[in-house]
């Protein structure tokens, strides 16, 4: 599906953010491409343009891994959809900091972005690019255009099945934009073709959106007995719902852990098992193959030779990497010496960088975990989750650059830690329960019974701590931080606020800006409070 992604067509009817508000923002759709009109003609487009779907995901742009962007504006490796969102899970909170000097990327760690934040504003406009390929391609594949081109029998079939696969990667790119932005604009596949200026939604109204595809698509959508590996399927909606409930305090202002928890119990009865793998084993480059697979949910699917990229898994292998790291050990030709971890972070494990918690993988050789000063790559403690070496200690397809590593985007240890959440936030479910689900992911942990807690054990700031134990790098730790009340008010970590032992910060920073770029053409936006 990812093979021949240099010759996919980009359809780009995009009547969003892209060509009607920012026709002063840098980062505008390439259009030399084929139009919609002509692009299905062949059937195969149709599997095409939803491999373009998911790729965006993975992929900046036609050629890989650079030279042929979907954006431009923004260097082609930083405007990558997962290395941004990364960055804006990962880099505003206790779990990562980078020490380089790309224009305001600092300011992520330290929280003082401005509406004129490059990167917040790429991550935006990435986005609304994934959302508006979505909706052309439910355009296009409509009841209609189908019976107009004469698709049916086996075609047909095959097509509905893809356009719930859309409808859900839709889903989970509005999703980031309403955990991100909290009101951005709002256009689906019903709005008209052309340039306009789409109004603004809400999060109350987003919220209820979301949730409505995903029910709608819940029954539709393939099993994941029937999905192929990387596809979204049954398991993957339950997942998106169960996140959209747990955080349903924040987006709507009322508690919906008791809808959490029922999807919570959906994925656990899905068939997906805790890998009996070592943890490590999790974040290597066959963890598609490896045993990691069993409790992958959804996965970002990377491949060294066919899914070129300098984001996503290059940017997530590479840049850890620097100091006295071999590279050789990650499977790489060479580190980028970019990204580590604070003391904060590294205080979660018993012993830290000792810990029998075989989670703490931590690189200290020539390290100091304290963090005096940003840039240099020594100053705090480096982390070695991330590989291109299999569980053999062979390198990739590409030993050089570009991983086979995927990204874990949805697996069933988070799902078995917001079970155990809701059970806390009353919920429903069963302690007993909870606890035997946080037992088994420590025992891998620890290789032993060594780690077990007890009912008494397990709390709300538990839950936390070992949230992040468990899932740190994985995109989810600002979101967590927000929901338990940590991000900006109450939390302190070296560097937030931009000063050395850390401050906190505004409460508005837990909503980022929408682009001062993006209001100042389209007057139907109101900038988020605070900016």
């Amino acid at each position: 599906m990812y093979n021949n992604l240099k010759q996919v067509f980009v359809l780009f009817a995009l009547t969003f953010i892209l060509v009607s508000c920012e026709k002063n923002l840098d980062l505008i759709p390439e259009d030399d491409r084929n139009t919609s009109a002509s692009a299905f003609e062949d059937p195969a487009s149709y599997r095409a343009f939803l491999a373009k779907i998911y790729a965006g995901i993975s992929l900046s742009g036609q050629e890989g891994p650079a030279g042929n962007p979907d954006l431009e504006g923004l260097d082609e490796g930083f405007s990558n959809y997962l290395r941004l969102y990364w960055m804006m899970q990962e880099l505003t909170t206790d779990e990562a900091l980078i020490g380089w000097d790309d224009g305001t990327i600092k300011d992520l760690h330290s929280q003082n972005w401005t509406a004129g934040n490059e990167f917040i504003r790429t991550v935006y406009s990435r986005i609304m690019y994934q959302i508006a390929l979505s909706n052309e391609f439910l355009r296009q594949t409509s009841a209609e255009k189908l019976d107009e081109r004469g698709v049916n029998g086996q075609l047909r079939d095959e097509i509905q099945n893809y356009r719930a696969e859309v409808r859900f990667m839709r889903a989970l790119s509005y999703w980031h934009a309403m955990d991100l932005f909290a009101n951005p604009p709002f256009v689906t596949e019903d709005d008209p073709i052309g340039a306009f200026l789409p109004e603004q939604t809400n999060r109350d109204a987003l919220f209820t959106y979301v949730e409505s595809e995903l029910l709608d698509i819940e029954n539709s959508i393939l099993t994941a007995s029937q999905s192929e590996y990387g596809r979204a399927n049954q398991a993957a909606v339950w997942s998106l719902l169960a996140k959209l409930y747990l955080n349903a305090d924040v987006y709507i202002g009322t508690a919906r852990y008791d809808s959490a928890l029922t999807y919570c119990n959906k994925v656990i009865s899905g068939g997906y098992s805790i890998a009996t793998t070592p943890y490590t084993h999790l974040f290597l480059a066959d963890n598609n193959t490896n045993g990691a697979q069993t409790e992958t949910i959804f996965a970002i699917p990377f491949d060294g030779i066919n899914t070129l990229s300098f984001g996503g898994m290059t940017f997530l292998v590479h840049a850890p990497v620097g100091g006295s790291m071999d590279p050789s050990q990650f499977g790489i030709n060479g580190g980028w010496a970019g990204i580590r971890t604070t003391s904060t972070f590294v205080e979660q494990f018993p012993g830290e960088e000792n810990s029998p918690d075989g989670r703490s993988q931590f690189y200290t050789d020539g390290q100091s975990k304290e963090i005096a000063s940003v840039p240099p790559f020594n100053q705090g403690y480096a982390v070695q989750k991330f590989r291109n070496l299999d569980v053999n200690g062979d390198p990739g397809s590409d030993p050089n650059n570009h991983p086979d590593t995927d990204f874990p985007m949805f697996r069933l240890s988070d799902i078995y830690l917001m079970y155990a959440e809701c059970v806390l936030r009353n919920g429903g479910g069963d302690m007993s329960t909870a606890v035997n689900y946080i037992n088994e992911l420590r025992q891998r942990a620890y290789g032993d019974t060594s780690g077990n807690i007890s009912q008494s054990d397990l709390t709300l700031d538990f839950i936390l701590s070992e949230r992040s134990r468990e899932l740190y790098w994985e995109a989810h730790r600002r979101t967590d931080l927000i929901r338990f009340g940590k991000f900006s008010a109450q939390g302190v970590w070296p560097w937030k606020g931009n000063v050395p032992n850390g401050s906190t910060t505004e409460a508005f920073r837990d909503i980022m800006p929408i682009p001062a770029s993006d209001l100042g053409v389209n007057p139907n936006l109101v900038q988020n409070p605070g900016y």
